[in-house]
């Protein structure tokens, strides 16, 4: 990994910012930040702030072309809204699709021709246990990820043949701004963070980073109902 050239979104904060230090940690010699506002963005000289923003095209080619020696992505950036399936704002939902997914699908379609000219490398997206079954309470941000989710798989065959690996990375709930104030079970950033660039080096495609995805992921291989039920709440 410390031959790789990253590119970190949502770099400024919460899990992206504990990211680029566990990639630093581990010897890079050049990280791409990228955030909407860089002044958050961890001071280092081997950290370049570029400025990012998923919901702006122009933005996302912008930085695949200023961070055009990447040979690693970590689509990290990603926006949650509460709200119930009946009780949603519509307006808020689409923010979530236009932010986790079509956002998410611009900036890997931006890179790939980067990736690909260096010779190869990794994409990995940041998703959620979310993307596996739904919540009630969170139901346009489990469906923007769900979309990642599938998105993931649809790009493992295409970009395997351009010397590019799709790793997909489904944490559960993480101790940052996003969950700030919910009654739930979260793991500190930084043990997720680590637990991410572990799967990577052991190249992982499906990566539980903490220890609550990992007790859930074997719910997931061994009996999806049950999964499904443990996050609806309803009892089986």
């Amino acid at each position: 990994m410390s031959a790789s050239t990253p590119v970190v979104t949502g770099a400024g904060r919460g899990l992206g910012r504990h990211l680029v230090d566990g990639l630093l940690d581990r010897g890079v010699a050049k990280v791409y930040a990228l955030a909407r506002d860089t002044s958050t963005v961890l001071q280092d000289p081997r950290v370049v702030a570029v400025r990012f923003d998923l919901r702006d095209p122009d933005s996302i080619e912008a930085a695949a072309r200023q961070a055009s020696d990447a040979t690693l992505l970590i689509n990290n950036a990603s926006t949650a809204v509460f709200s119930t399936p009946l009780e949603a704002d519509l307006g808020a939902v689409r923010t979530e699709m236009e932010v986790n997914f079509e956002g998410l699908y611009r900036t890997i379609r931006a890179f790939v021709p980067v990736i690909e000219a260096a010779g190869g490398g990794h994409v990995v997206n940041v998703l959620s246990l979310l993307a596996l079954a739904s919540t009630p309470p969170m139901t346009g941000y489990s469906a923007s990820k769900a979309a990642a989710h599938s998105l993931t798989q649809a790009l493992r065959p295409v970009l395997a043949g351009k010397g590019i690996t799709v790793h997909g990375v489904y944490p559960g709930g993480i101790d940052t701004d996003m969950l700030a104030g919910i009654d739930a079970p979260k793991t500190p950033p930084d043990v997720v963070a680590e637990g991410v660039l572990a799967g990577l080096a052991a190249d992982r495609e499906d990566i539980f980073p903490d220890p609550n995805a990992q007790a859930m992921s074997q719910v997931w291989w061994s009996d999806p109902k049950s999964f499904e039920r443990a996050f609806s709440g309803v009892a089986a």
